[in-house]
């Protein structure tokens, strides 16, 4: 069985904001998302790059100094790619968003040129992560390699809007229910984080049927999201979280369990359904998860 590798961020929410919108950034580490998304790529126009370069690092350190996880999404061409990751491997930086992933090679080569980059500037070679944009369907027959790529690779998601047109398909959740799975199961089974819901994440004046999509989202194995409105943080933070009567069941399984142990015991019955290993985990990550949340901003 696969295990998610302890050193994974536990981002339940991420919050896209352009570098270089003074207003956006000035409230940004207040709107409770686990993690800011400062956006070099879609959010910016081509005659803004050289300037979202030349903001990103008064960003990143703005940030950070409000203890704000920080990642940074790229852009896709390779003189584009180089020229943001000049300025976005620097300290404070979490993570890196490489957009529209199609092969690990892809992925490897920019491991490589961060990792030089890293040795340059003095930091721990691989503590930056990379988050991995699925865009295309010509990803999907290789999302178990590239999921893998490398051991930067700490979360992947499908790019909702960017795959429908690629695919020639709509951004409704029928048609993007089996990519988004896809993805999911891929990064579930390298034990990394699997990002993102099934629909278009462009939507965001229906709040309540948002909420009802993460809810679904965490059923099918998601634990967080990319969003780019702060209304929408608040729903990550609380659907994405254990409720009440989860923690409740975890916490009545895991005593159980532990007076089964005691006795020898490793299958045992509560409220009437048994109890063995797989449900002793769900348990336990729940109350782990929990812990998490506590000390996280709601």
């Amino acid at each position: 069985m696969q295990t998610e590798r302890p050193d994974l961020p536990i981002w339940r929410s991420i919050l896209f904001v352009p570098v270089t919108s003074d207003r956006f950034l000035a409230k940004a580490h207040q709107r409770g998302a686990d993690a800011i998304q400062l956006d070099l790529e879609d959010s910016i126009a081509l005659e803004a790059k050289h300037e979202a370069r030349e903001r990103l690092p008064a960003a990143v350190a703005q940030l950070t100094a409000h203890g704000v996880d920080v990642t940074v999404r790229i852009n896709r061409p390779w003189l584009d790619a180089i020229e943001d990751l000049r300025v976005a491997v620097r300290p404070g930086v979490r993570a890196i968003t490489l957009p529209k992933v199609e092969d690990a090679g892809h992925v490897r080569a920019l491991d490589e040129l961060v990792t030089e980059l890293e040795t340059r500037a003095g930091l721990p070679v691989g503590q930056i992560g990379f988050t991995l944009l699925i865009e295309s369907p010509a990803a999907l027959p290789r999302l178990a390699e590239i999921a893998r790529a490398c051991p930067r690779v700490v979360a992947m998601t499908l790019g909702p809007e960017d795959y429908a047109l690629a695919a020639g398909c709509t951004t409704d959740p029928e048609a993007l229910m089996v990519a988004s799975m896809l993805v999911a199961q891929a990064a579930s089974a390298a034990g990394i984080r699997a990002l993102g819901f099934v629909g278009s994440i462009a939507g965001f004046d229906d709040l309540q049927a948002f909420e009802q999509v993460i809810a679904q989202a965490r059923r099918l194995g998601f634990s967080g999201a990319q969003v780019i409105h702060p209304a929408q943080v608040p729903i990550l933070n609380r659907q994405f979280s254990p409720s009440d009567s989860e923690l409740a069941w975890a916490g009545k399984i895991m005593a159980a369990a532990d007076a089964a142990a005691a006795q020898g015991v490793a299958a045992f019955a509560v409220d009437g359904k048994m109890v063995d290993r797989p449900i002793i985990e769900r348990a336990r990550r729940i109350l782990a998860a929990r812990r998490h949340d506590m000390d996280q901003p709601q």
